[in-house]
């Protein structure tokens, strides 16, 4: 007799991670062994998403016929299960990062400074944004009219954050843009969106990594190595201190980590909750915004971790919580685990039919081309600007983030300034911050684009005049030499 135990329905769930698992561990050993991989700087979870999505779209569907071994709803429980690791790794991540205690940086940066490198970081978003909606617009009103709705116009603000964000956000937006629905309550969402902006990511990787390394090599005549380097980092990240809970007591100190995110994504779930029944109260509303705020659901955990910091701090000032429980390093080690899985997952479940229509993948590869090199441009042109003292270290660290990810970023920057001798690796960190305050109108602008073509051609037109303002008062605050 066959128990529930034993049943394969039960274990599905950690055999699918032990496939995301192997090929982390194959991405690993591929990057490490293969000289051309290992100086791209690609991230080994790319390599193993790429891995996975040309095992899974070239070797596992076409043995589908063949149901006696797997069956195309295996595989498409198993899409689901990658598309809720995506949906939910980069909530946790983000809540991760909100609970870090603030950090006493080594090297000091002005807090003026902070702001224009959140400008420079927002104006690239920008860049993309109009790119991806006036390269698509342009094809939509002229050879490619599977782009003409609201939601199609829309697909292009994707890139920005396929780009600029990865793959995480570019799967929220690309599940909302797909599951849109109008005001009347009709499916008018754009096919394919959610592939469509995983594939913008993946292809985001692989201009931070490849076209950065070109860059460096080309432009300023490093050398890409991509050895690693034991570095001093910039900040303090200790795995114990004396203020703090001991590493191992009678609750491990990993154990509390994992307990605050977990109880703070709980929080955020049920505020989510309680917005949507809200929202329901009226019809019209909640098509709109209902699926928006599923959709924005690493924003939401991102506020309740910063809230949770707060009570902390409250607490310790009263001297109800005599200890810190955050503890940086740990909550770093966490953020780095779910986002490694979150990019594998993210690049596996790109489903590879929704991208075969000839005007979907040449509208593709041509904002993803023009966006990785009027990127490296802008930054190549502004990081001479803001950054005067230390421009290749700069442009390093800013290329790779808005191509890929911070870690990207980083990888880049370690290539030119192993040491973090000059602020670059705290801009990014002061940027980033900065760049949530200066970047909400774009989320707002991408919540309202879909609505309908007008509005998508509106959202272009407020892309460009916020584009414009960025870029003078970036000009203005920094003249050239």
């Amino acid at each position: 007799m066959v128990t529930n135990y034993e049943s394969l329905a039960t274990w599905g769930i950690i055999i699918y991670f032990g496939i995301l698992s192997v090929l982390l561990l194959t991405g690993n050993v591929i990057r490490r062994k293969i000289p051309i991989l290992k100086k791209s700087l690609l991230p080994t979870s790319v390599i193993a998403g790429l891995l996975g999505l040309i095992i899974k779209e070239a070797l596992i569907r076409p043995l589908t016929s063949y149901s006696w071994w797997i069956d195309g709803a295996e595989i498409e429980k198993f899409n689901l299960f990658l598309n809720l690791v995506t949906y939910h790794t980069i909530a946790i991540g983000f809540i991760a990062m909100g609970l870090k205690v603030n950090e006493k940086f080594k090297i000091k940066t002005q807090r003026a400074h902070s702001y224009y490198n959140g400008m420079l970081i927002v104006s690239s978003y920008l860049l993309q944004g109009i790119i991806g909606i006036g390269i698509t617009a342009i094809l939509a009103f002229t050879i490619f009219p599977i782009f003409k709705t609201g939601p199609g116009l829309a697909s292009g603000i994707l890139l920005p954050f396929g780009f600029g964000q990865g793959p995480g956000q570019a799967n929220n937006f690309g599940a909302v843009y797909e599951g849109f629905t109008n005001a009347q309550g009709v499916l008018t969402g754009f096919g394919g969106a959610q592939s469509y902006g995983l594939a913008i990511a993946s292809m985001g990787f692989i201009w931070a990594c490849i076209g950065g390394v070109i860059y460096l090599n080309k432009v300023h005549k490093k050398k890409v190595t991509g050895e690693e380097t034991d570095i001093q980092v910039t900040s303090v990240q200790e795995v114990d201190s004396p203020d703090e809970i001991p590493v191992s007591e009678s609750i491990d100190k990993l154990t509390i980590q994992i307990t605050l995110i977990a109880l703070v994504y709980a929080a955020t779930l049920l505020v989510m909750f309680g917005l949507t029944k809200l929202a329901s109260l009226n019809e019209g509303i909640y098509r709109m915004v209902g699926s928006l705020i599923w959709g924005f659901n690493f924003i939401f955990g991102m506020v309740m971790a910063l809230l949770a910091k707060k009570l902390f701090g409250y607490l310790r000032s009263k001297n109800i919580m005599t200890r810190q429980y955050p503890n940086n390093f740990m909550l770093n080690r966490i953020s780095g685990v779910v986002f490694d899985f979150m990019v594998v997952a993210a690049i596996v479940s790109i489903n590879i039919q929704d991208l075969a229509s000839p005007q979907v993948w040449i509208t593709f590869f041509l904002v993803t081309t023009l966006a990785g090199a009027a990127t490296m441009v802008y930054l190549h042109k502004m990081t001479k600007r803001v950054y005067k003292d230390y421009t290749l270290q700069g442009f390093a660290g800013m290329y790779g983030t808005m191509t890929g990810t911070v870690s990207t970023g980083i990888a880049l920057l370690r290539e030119v300034d192993p040491y973090f001798e000059t602020p670059a690796a705290t801009d990014l960190v002061t940027g980033t911050t900065t760049a949530i305050i200066f970047g909400f109108p774009i989320l707002l602008l991408a919540s309202f684009a879909p609505n309908g073509i007008v509005q998508s051609l509106i959202t272009l037109g407020v892309l460009i005049v916020l584009y414009v303002l960025f870029v003078f008062i970036l000009l203005k605050k920094n003249p050239k030499k």
